[in-house]
């Protein structure tokens, strides 16, 4: 697999990486023995990007990863996250980023994962309570103990981005992109491109919408998150589904999945962006991979482009999306 460097100042990864968030949580039921075969065929496709957090599980997922990439630490650049604050038992306790929890963080995650040094570090969401100075010069601090290699942001707007890397060198900017997902093209993009700071899309698929495998709510799990995400909800599941249906048509002309050409998308919007799609199966893991080789010329992009214009998914990402960072 070609790889792509995150960045001015970052690590050089897979074009594609992946999420393993799902292996854990939030979408459906949870099958280990068949995560660690998904981490393990990854690398063996010449993924080299993994990216997790502490939250997963919670606390569970950086376990899995750092199991299944026991004997191979040299083939991954592993990426995780902080500052979304759960408990044992799973309650949602907040965000915090001040400097002691930084620093209690990256020990834990440290240990869970099995690892001396975490090669991409992201402050998960951002703390309105805490100078975002605070935060990343104790994200540096790591970096001079050798703990951290790259520092990240995710979900950030464009003034704290800026001032995140006024206090130290970000390699990476976590986002929500895809088809369906278009904001970061107004402001984000350009603000990271300025910066030389590299675009890392998360959920490129629409937690999976775009692959067109769902044609009902009936058709995800009891207890999958997406049954309360506002895109998959009522009259906005069917105006989605419209979309993917133009997407679809165009995908299939291709010779390709719906799922397929939407991650093709993704990577042709700039050299300096990485997806990094989410699977629990072998066989959807192995689609995804494929989808690096699909090319895309003018007028596929347009074509794509008037079929699921920004702006186009009806709902919100998320059904709370407050604070919202500026």
């Amino acid at each position: 697999m070609e790889t792509r460097k995150l960045g001015s100042n970052g690590p050089e990864v897979s074009v594609e990486g992946l999420g393993c968030m799902g292996m854990s949580e939030f979408y459906g039921s949870a099958d280990e023995a068949e995560a660690r075969k998904v981490i393990q065929r990854a690398l063996d496709l010449g993924v080299t990007f993994l990216d997790t957090a502490d939250m997963y599980g919670p606390f569970t997922n950086e376990k899995l990863v750092g199991a299944a990439i026991a004997g191979r630490r040299e083939e991954v650049v592993l990426a995780t996250k902080f500052g979304n604050v759960r408990g044992e038992n799973g309650e949602r306790l907040g965000v915090r980023g001040d400097a002691e929890y930084v620093r209690q963080c990256c020990e834990d995650s440290l240990r869970r994962l099995g690892v001396e040094r975490i090669d991409l570090y992201y402050q998960h969401r951002v703390d309105p309570k805490v100078p975002i100075e605070e935060t990343v010069g104790a994200m540096a601090e790591l970096v001079e103990q050798g703990k951290v290699a790259h520092l990240g942001l995710s979900e950030a707007g464009p003034e704290t981005i800026r001032r995140a890397h006024a206090t130290h060198p970000i390699a990476a900017l976590q986002t929500e992109f895809s088809l369906w997902s278009r904001d970061p093209e107004e402001e984000l993009l350009p603000t990271v491109r300025e910066l030389g700071i590299g675009f890392v899309a998360y959920s490129p698929l629409g937690r999976g919408f775009l692959t067109g495998r769902f044609r009902s709510i009936e058709d995800l799990p009891e207890g999958d998150f997406r049954r309360v995400n506002p895109r998959f909800e009522g009259e906005n599941f069917a105006r989605n589904l419209e979309l993917v249906e133009r997407v679809q048509e165009i995908a299939a002309e291709k010779g390709v999945g719906a799922g397929q050409l939407a991650l093709a998308w993704v990577l042709a919007q700039g050299e300096d962006i990485v997806p990094i799609p989410g699977t629990k199966h072998v066989e959807y893991l192995e689609q995804n991979v494929a989808a690096a080789e699909i090319e895309l010329g003018a007028e596929d992009l347009r074509r794509i482009d008037e079929a699921a214009p920004a702006g186009a998914a009806a709902g919100d990402r998320y059904a709370d999306m407050s604070p919202v960072d500026l």
